[in-house]
């Protein structure tokens, strides 16, 4: 068989079924490097802190590229708007955060968390005084998207999610623009504790179904060989019935095979002449 594999037509299958496999296994390579990524790519870059207005803008969420990202800016603590959101954990510890109305220097408004303080009474006292130098002065923190405002336990008398919507109706120093998301200050002003805000880790998600899919090119690619293999072994098995149905037919047409043994003609005429 290996040897009618070797005749130019079945090499040219060949180069062309491996051409077929190996664009089938590079479709299930391409298939198995979507099916594993990083919901956060931005994590190597998002300890360098740049400038607020260069990386959102007022009026709009937070999209992808600014989330969890460092950023600075200056800006002025507006008295009386602070708030206290509670059940907050900072280092396993659950507490308060104190957050602040700042108007950052382009005049729009930013939700900033400032500290954590361990007690309600605690947290109380820091938001009443208004926590920290109310002249304009630079901010750095990380910015992160708003929460949803039914995160709170309104019900109960809580407010246990940082929305930047719910914060906005309750200040009151009213803010003509506002930023989507909030910022958690890097360093706590005096009689507040920092707020733990680690860099966002590389969480690694896989998606079967495009595994799946990888699968079934390998599968395709391994068919593209085995259908060559069986046409070549088609093609031999075909020559091989043939060979044999020749090897009768000229077995057919000779007498001394298909008729048995026969009398010479000479012999015939010495028993006639004995008679």
């Amino acid at each position: 068989m290996w040897k009618l594999a070797r005749r130019p037509r079945w090499i040219a299958a060949l180069l062309l079924a491996l051409g077929i496999a190996a664009g089938f296994a590079a479709l299930g390579q391409w298939q198995l490097e979507r099916s594993v990524f990083s919901e956060t790519p931005e994590t190597a870059i998002s300890e360098t802190a740049v400038p607020l207005d260069t990386l959102a803008t007022p009026q709009s969420p937070v999209t992808a590229a600014a989330a969890y990202r460092m950023v600075s800016f200056d800006g002025t603590l507006v008295p009386g708007d602070n708030s206290v959101v509670s059940e907050r954990v900072n280092g396993g510890v659950t507490g308060y955060w104190v957050v602040g109305h700042v108007v950052a220097a382009d005049g729009a408004s930013v939700a900033v968390a400032l500290g954590w303080a361990h007690t309600k009474a605690e947290a109380d006292a820091a938001a009443s005084d208004s926590v920290g130098i109310t002249a304009l002065v630079p901010y750095v923190g990380r910015y992160q998207p708003t929460e949803s405002p039914q995160d709170s336990k309104f019900e109960e008398g809580q407010r246990t999610a940082v929305s930047v919507a719910a914060l906005i109706n309750e200040w009151k120093t009213p803010a003509t623009t506002v930023y989507g998301g909030y910022v958690v200050l890097a360093d706590a002003p005096a009689g507040l504790a920092t707020i733990d805000s680690p860099r966002p880790t590389d969480e690694v998600s896989i998606n079967w179904l495009n595994i799946f899919y990888a699968i079934e090119w390998v599968v395709f690619a391994g068919f593209a060989i085995f259908l060559w293999y069986r046409l070549v072994r088609d093609a031999w098995e075909r020559e091989q019935e043939e060979d044999e149905d020749d090897g009768e037919g000229a077995d057919d047409a000779d007498p001394t095979v298909a008729g048995g043994e026969q009398h010479p003609p000479a012999a015939e005429h010495k028993v006639a002449e004995v008679n």
